[in-house]
């Protein structure tokens, strides 16, 4: 069997329910390009810089693992991704999909090259907070944000298998997804430099397993670097403490860039909001701010009008994980994925 190239397009794939070839692909993102919105557009121009005959795209970090650079991703890297989430997600020719993302993102230009690749049946629908609102059709495979699955909880009974990514999925929607028996929901774990997930971790559960083509490992601030050969020859240095199980297992801890030194003592602000997840019926965060006698003094930010809190509401804490102070801010500060941006917040 020949090696698959950027070129092949699976004979099972379909999109928008018409089987189309490559060059009729092309014809579909000229229209998409003269006619479409700015969507499909951008659909149309990532149709026509995956057919073309270099062997790489050009695109954006999100910041992830530092400052947003502009990279080249190798689109034989991009095939063996889509093969890995192929493999690891029991993908199967003719299975039905639905690209409800932006295509500016790696994630959104990810679920074409699956689709393509795998011989997947894709419909295209606008992005928006509410992908399912209008649909009745079932699929077997759909990526998504976390505010899109917030948004969508009912509708979801007509998915076989959600991934989230984009954003860290919090305990509340998780709780609301479980009693979801027939729908599969995973959260990923990747970025633009891993050409989006190399691992997942089915909701209920803690520990994400990797894909095959990738290798895990921890540098001496405890955080996570990740190898995959298809992608690049170095290794990929993440600022996400984790605690590894096994060689392809982990544990998320949180965000290094969130850590609170505090006297001396550092803490995991993830860790301590784990703890008072379904105490505080709106959103919050803990983080740390400037102070004299500390370094940092931790803080608990809630999202809203102000509130009451005994001393007794944070017995469930460790001494150095009660927040010296509560702030109340009106509206929490996010990025187009519904991320929640900690520190701007504050400002």
């Amino acid at each position: 069997m020949s090696k698959l190239t950027h070129k092949n397009v699976h004979n099972y794939f379909k999109l928008n329910s018409f089987h189309l070839n490559a060059d009729e692909l092309r014809r579909v993102a000229y229209d998409y390009i003269k006619e479409g919105d700015s969507n499909e557009q951008a659909i149309g121009e990532f149709l026509l810089d995956w057919f073309d005959d270099k062997n790489y795209i050009e695109m954006k970090t999100s910041g992830t693992t530092g400052l947003p650079k502009l990279v080249r991703l190798e689109k034989q890297a991009m095939i063996q991704s889509a093969l890995g989430t192929g493999d690891f997600f029991e993908l199967e020719p003719g299975n039905k999909a639905l690209l409800c993302l932006p295509v500016q993102f790696i994630a959104g230009k990810m679920m074409l090259v699956r689709a393509i690749i795998l011989g997947l049946e894709l419909d295209i629908v606008p992005p928006s907070t509410q992908p399912l609102a209008l649909n009745t059709k079932v699929y077997d495979f759909v990526a998504m944000v976390p505010l899109q699955v917030q948004n969508s909880i009912e509708a979801l009974k007509n998915v076989k298998k959600i991934i989230v990514g984009g954003a860290k999925m919090d305990t509340a929607l998780e709780e609301k997804v479980l009693p979801l028996i027939k729908t599969e929901v995973y959260e990923t774990y990747g970025m633009t430099e891993t050409i989006t997930h190399i691992a997942a971790r089915k909701v209920g559960e803690n520990v994400f397993t990797v894909l095959p083509n990738a290798k895990i490992s921890q540098d001496d601030r405890g955080c996570l670097v990740i190898n995959v050969a298809t992608i690049s020859d170095e290794p990929i240095v993440t600022n996400d403490l984790v605690e590894i199980i096994r060689e392809n297992q982990f544990i998320f801890l949180g965000r290094i860039d969130n850590v609170v030194n505090s006297g001396g003592v550092k803490l995991i602000p993830e860790q301590i909001e784990a703890k008072l997840i379904g105490k505080i019926n709106t959103r919050f965060f803990v983080t740390g701010v400037p102070d004299t006698a500390l370094g940092e003094k931790l803080i608990l930010v809630v999202e809203g009008e102000k509130q009451e809190f005994t001393p007794e509401f944070f017995d469930g804490l460790g001494k150095y994980e009660k927040p010296k102070e509560i702030v109340f801010v009106p509206k929490f500060k996010e990025n187009k994925n519904g991320k929640l941006l900690r520190k701007p917040s504050l400002v």
